[in-house]
């Protein structure tokens, strides 16, 4: 399976121009979209999910043998229903009643994705509150979750319908560490065989689950591919050292510094050079050390 996005535009009325000719091929997996707030992720995921238009462009899942132009799949644009019957979707927010168990919450979802017979409907929800570890809170009012568990239900909601595309935006904002990777976990899990787009501002979500990703800045995809080929383009050209808060401004006008970090209350710079700048150790870079370079990047070039 896969998602075949070409040229997406979408300017909204009071000119935010959200998505700029957003093109990108989703394969079977985790696939991670990564930007900064604002960077027009949460539109992307909402046209995806067939919740709005966008101006032009092209959307395509499906199996496409030698490639989307090759015909058959869904044209989303053209048969959004058809994909809403294979898709799985967890907004940012969403609400449910507060009142509701968990499973008769699930049940009811289960119920509008089609599963009307009674015994298998049973079935599907006892499976899922196993799957999303939520079997011993089912009795549970939906109002009494924590963050992670009021997530996990909609992961389960979104699977109700055993979809072939899942997207999750922003889901483990605001959850604490354990919920977290617990959350990450479940996700692995199901990007096994069909298409699962993440879109995150947190890098280290991206880093631990997905084989490819993409990098989107004001509406554009500024870089996608293999995240290790892309972090191995940076090996070589990385320094860091300690530095007084009083030296960043020289040192921001004088080197090409990606990001600072705290250590133990000292600002650590990463600066990008061919080679090391006079004091600088050498960097072995991570994808964080990426998204900064290329965000900054792309900001500088529209500065310009």
């Amino acid at each position: 399976m896969q998602l075949v996005v070409e040229n997406l535009r979408k300017t909204y009325p009071n000119g935010v121009r959200a998505l700029d000719g957003i093109t990108l091929t989703v394969g079977a997996g985790m696939f991670g979209l990564l930007g900064p707030n604002g960077a027009g992720k949460s539109t992307f995921m909402r046209t995806l999910a067939t919740l709005q238009l966008p101006d032009s462009g092209s959307i395509r899942f499906g199996n496409f043998g030698s490639g989307a132009s090759a015909g058959g799949g869904i044209d989303v644009l053209a048969q959004p229903d058809e994909l809403r019957r294979i898709l799985g979707y967890l907004p940012q927010e969403f609400g449910l009643y507060p009142s509701l168990s968990v499973e008769v919450t699930l049940d009811h979802f289960a119920a509008l994705k089609g599963v009307l017979n009674g015994r298998q409907r049973k079935g599907l929800v006892t499976d899922l509150l196993q799957q999303t570890n939520l079997h011993d809170a089912r009795r549970k009012s939906v109002g009494s979750l924590s963050g992670g568990m009021k997530q996990r239900l909609g992961i389960a909601i979104a699977l109700a319908g055993s979809p072939k595309l899942l997207i999750v935006d922003e889901p483990t904002a605001g959850l604490d560490p354990t919920e977290r990777h617990r959350f990450l976990n479940l996700l692995a899990e199901i990007g096994q065989e069909i298409v699962v787009l993440l879109s995150t501002h947190i890098v280290e979500d991206v880093r631990e689950l997905c084989q490819a990703i993409a990098i989107v800045n004001k509406g554009t995809v500024i870089l996608s591919g293999d995240p290790r080929e892309i972090v191995a383009t940076l090996r070589g050209k990385l320094w860091r050292r300690q530095v007084d808060k009083r030296e960043l401004p020289a040192l921001q006008a004088s080197h090409r510094v990606i990001s600072t970090q705290l250590l133990a209350g000292v600002p650590v710079a990463h600066v990008y050079a061919e080679s090391a700048p006079p004091g600088f150790e050498a960097l072995e870079p991570d994808l964080e050390d990426v998204y900064f370079f290329h965000i900054n990047t792309s900001e500088r070039r529209v500065a310009a």
